[in-house]
C-alpha cells in the first residue's frame, strides 16, 4: 500500500487526565497527589454538571486508532498507534507525521471538530510538534484545515448529521453505528476509560478505540450513500469486503473478535417490502 492510496484517515481518541496537571493547577496548595487530584475534580464535576468528564484541556491521548481508506472508500488498514507502548507523545506524533506521510488525506471522524482533533492540537502545543501543515496560516482561511467548513481536510460526521450544530444528535456514534445494525458501545462507554486507564486496562482501551473506529468507518460508509457518492448496493459489497477483512485478522486481535460477536446486518425495510410484494 503506497500513500497515494490512502484518501482518508478514519479515526478515533481515548484520552485520560494528566493527574499532576490537575494536582498544580487545581489544588496548588493541599498536596493531594495526582490521583486524588483527579478523583476530587471528577468528584465537582458530577456535582456541578451530572458528568464528572475532565476537560479535554487536562487530558492527554492514550489511544488513537486509526483507519485508512482508499478514494473508492474500501478499508485497505485499521492501526493503533504506538501499541503497545501508549506513550502520549508518541501517539499525538504519530498521528500528525502520519497525517503528512500519506499526503494529508481527509480526516474523518464523529465529534472530532469538538473533542479530538483539539486534543490533539493541543497534545502537539504540549509536545513541541511542528503541525503547520495543518493550521495552514499562508492560506485564506476558508482553505485552510482547521476551518469549520472545510470538508476536504476533515469530515465530522457529528457536524454533517446535525447540519454544523444546527440540533443535537442525541445517542452519539453509538446511535448511529445502531441504525446501520453495527455494534456500537459494546461493554465500555466513553466515560470508563479514566477508570481503566487508572487500573492500567490499556490494552482493553484500545480495543475500544480500534471498535468506534469501525463504527465510525460503517457510519462513513453510509454518509457517503446519502451525499450520493456511492449507491447503497455499493455500501452493501463495501461492507462484506470489511466483514471479511475483519474475519480474517479476528484471531490476532481480540477487538476484532469482540466485534464480530455483536456484529449485525442492516434491516433493509426495501427488501422486505420486496419480499412481502413476491
Amino acid at each position: 500500500m503506497s500513500s497515494g492510496d490512502v484518501q482518508f484517515l478514519v479515526f478515533d481518541v481515548e484520552s485520560a487526565a494528566d493527574g499532576p496537571l490537575v494536582e498544580r493547577l487545581r489544588y496548588p496548595k493541599e498536596s493531594i497527589g495526582p490521583t486524588e487530584a483527579v478523583r476530587r475534580y471528577r468528584e465537582e464535576l458530577l456535582a456541578k454538571y451530572d458528568s464528572d468528564f475532565i476537560p479535554y484541556t487536562f487530558q492527554v491521548p492514550v489511544s488513537v486508532a486509526v483507519a485508512k481508506v482508499a478514494a473508492d472508500f474500501r478499508l485497505l488498514d485499521l492501526v493503533a498507534l504506538d501499541e503497545p507502548e501508549f506513550r502520549p507523545h508518541v501517539i499525538a506524533e504519530n498521528f500528525w507525521r502520519g497525517w503528512e506521510r500519506y499526503g494529508r488525506p481527509t480526516l474523518v471522524s464523529f465529534n472530532g471538530r469538538g473533542f479530538d482533533v483539539p486534543l490533539l492540537e493541543l497534545a502537539a502545543f504540549r509536545y513541541g510538534l511542528n503541525v503547520s501543515g495543518w493550521f495552514g496560516t499562508a492560506g485564506k482561511s476558508y482553505d485552510q484545515p482547521r476551518n469549520r467548513y472545510n470538508a476536504r481536510a476533515h469530515i465530522d460526521l457529528c457536524e454533517m448529521l446535525t447540519n454544523f450544530g444546527a440540533t443535537r444528535f442525541t445517542g452519539g456514534l453509538n446511535l448511529a453505528a445502531n441504525l446501520l445494525g453495527k455494534p456500537g458501545k459494546i461493554d465500555v462507554q466513553g466515560d470508563m476509560v479514566q477508570d481503566m486507564h487508572d487500573a492500567g486496562r490499556l490494552v482493553e482501551i484500545n480495543d475500544y478505540c480500534r471498535r468506534d473506529v469501525l463504527d465510525t468507518y460503517f457510519v462513513f460508509l453510509r454518509t457517503r450513500v446519502l451525499v450520493g457518492q456511492i449507491p447503497l448496493d455499493v455500501e452493501h459489497q463495501l461492507i462484506a469486503q470489511t466483514k471479511k477483512w475483519i474475519e480474517d485478522r479476528a484471531d490476532q486481535v481480540q477487538a476484532y473478535r469482540h466485534y464480530l460477536d455483536h456484529w449485525g446486518d442492516w434491516p433493509n425495510p426495501w427488501q422486505t417490502e420486496s419480499e412481502g410484494a413476491a
